[in-house]
């Protein structure tokens, strides 16, 4: 049976006790020994928890980044409607795996600085979405198929904001129950395109009625 490489163990190991056990709770001591290295080996591959805890991030969940490039490369493929409702999928996707993990950051404030400090120096944060988002809106906007007037940072902030809320925000109703993804993500899109689509050129909001 093949042995996963140290590395990937790790990662395992990380995102499974961040998880469980919340990023607080989640020292390095723990997840090396759950990944059956020393502590010293799990630093010869990751700098800090912090570290592993943006690579958690960006490898175990669904891959919301590397979407919104792609998009942003070659604006003009399917439809806004299409483009709208898969990053609304990834990114509720994103949000509902990734809260349990970061939601103890806002419990412990230094702990949150020290993370926020990481991601400045590795050139991430929560706010990468946004800016992708909103690189991808201009984009179609150079090309007529997003409204000149509609403020594309305005409108990507919407899109995730929503994505965000809905991995909290209906854990308190009677049902306890999230919104399905793939309908959130379509009345999600819907409901956006309405404000930025280029009316006179766009066809997508045909497809609204």
């Amino acid at each position: 049976m093949e042995t996963k490489p140290a590395g990937v163990r790790i990662l395992d190991a990380a995102h499974e006790l961040m998880l469980t056990v919340g990023l607080a709770r989640a020292t390095t001591k723990e997840i090396a020994k759950a990944a059956g290295c020393s502590e010293a080996a799990l630093y010869k591959y990751f700098a800090s928890k912090e570290e592993l805890f943006i690579r958690v991030l960006a490898e175990r969940l669904p891959q919301l980044t590397p979407l919104l490039r792609s998009l942003a490369a070659e604006p003009g493929q399917n439809t806004l409607e299409e483009n709208l409702t898969e990053i609304a999928r990834h990114a509720a996707l994103f949000y509902e795996q990734s809260f349990p993990i970061a939601a103890s950051l806002y419990a412990e404030t230094q702990l949150k600085r020290r993370h926020d400090d990481v991601m400045r120096q590795m050139g991430t944060g929560p706010h990468k979405p946004i800016q992708g988002v909103d690189t991808y809106l201009r984009a179609e906007q150079e090309l007529g198929r997003v409204s000149r007037d509609a403020d594309t940072f305005a409108a990507a902030s919407l899109l995730l904001g929503a994505c965000a809320q809905r991995a909290f925000a209906y854990d308190a109703t009677r049902e306890a129950v999230r919104p399905p993804v793939d309908e959130f993500a379509q009345r999600l899109a819907r409901t956006l395109l309405a404000g930025i689509a280029d009316r006179p050129e766009s066809t997508d909001l045909t497809r609204l009625t």
